[in-house]
């Protein structure tokens, strides 16, 4: 059995963390499932948009804490241990939003720790009415500073500090309130609004989507003016699209583009 299931349908490609037993804890074997997939999908064509699940009753648990205890006892291993497994998680999270594709989370159950983390990376989230996030690793006395960095870069800094410093869950209302994830819909649903939304932009000119992601991030870095002088020649390199020149075509004439890519 596979820990990361990776399944194909037109242009979207669905990975489902396939670790139940463990809360699909992000533990040394999935962040290395995740990193091959994601580069090789990352040098795919024809994925166009990749949504992200867990197997079982949770999407996500963050480390695997048996895992992390473990390398504790392991002889020379000690703080380079751990500073290594930390290097490849956020290896990961930022292979997510380096990705040509927009990533998806589809959540349901409890996303904690880094699996809040992963949530909070992915470049949208659908959740499920009754999925709760946290970042509780105070809880246990290991502030989680890292998944702070995603979080932080989502929600306002008051409310991020107030969940990292109380350990409390927050529902998925509230979530959506705080912009942590993009929908809520009712559990049975979750499957098929995940994958409309998929579908809708896969529908969308592929090589548009991977310049405006790029630009997204990028421009996010950069003060105000930096940022308009960079999508600025953003919106060139995109003009400079055959498509681009197409669907604009199309738009005047009102009828559908005629796509190459």
């Amino acid at each position: 059995m596979a820990i990361l299931e990776v399944t194909q349908r037109d242009a979207v490609t669905h990975l489902t963390l396939n670790s139940p037993e463990r809360l699909n804890a992000l533990s040394d074997e999935m962040l290395a499932a995740l990193q091959e997939i994601l580069d090789q999908l990352a040098e795919n064509p024809e994925c166009r948009v990749i949504t992200l699940s867990g197997a079982g009753k949770a999407f996500c648990a963050g480390h695997d804490l048996r895992q992390m205890q473990a390398m504790r006892q392991q002889q020379d291993a000690g703080a380079a241990a751990f500073a290594d497994l930390f290097s490849r998680c956020t290896d990961v999270m930022m292979r997510i939003q380096s990705m040509p594709q927009p990533v998806i989370a589809q959540v349901h159950g409890i996303a904690t720790a880094a699996g809040c983390q992963l949530v909070a990376t992915c470049d949208m989230a659908v959740a499920a009415r009754g999925t709760r996030f946290g970042v509780n690793g105070v809880n246990i006395g290991l502030f989680c500073s890292t998944p702070m960095v995603a979080l932080t870069r989502n929600i306002a800094p008051k409310k991020a500090f107030e969940m990292l410093t109380t350990g409390d869950f927050i529902d998925a209302e509230r979530a959506e309130e705080l912009g942590l994830i993009n929908r809520v819909c009712a559990p049975e649903d979750l499957t098929n609004h995940t994958a409309a939304l998929a579908e809708r932009i896969a529908g969308k000119l592929g090589a548009a989507v991977k310049i405006g992601k790029r630009a997204f991030y990028d421009q996010l870095a950069m003060d105000t003016r930096a940022a308009y002088a960079h999508t600025g020649e953003v919106m060139v390199e995109n003009l400079a699209i055959a498509d681009t020149a197409e669907g604009m075509q199309a738009f005047i004439e009102k009828r559908p583009p005629d796509w190459k890519q």
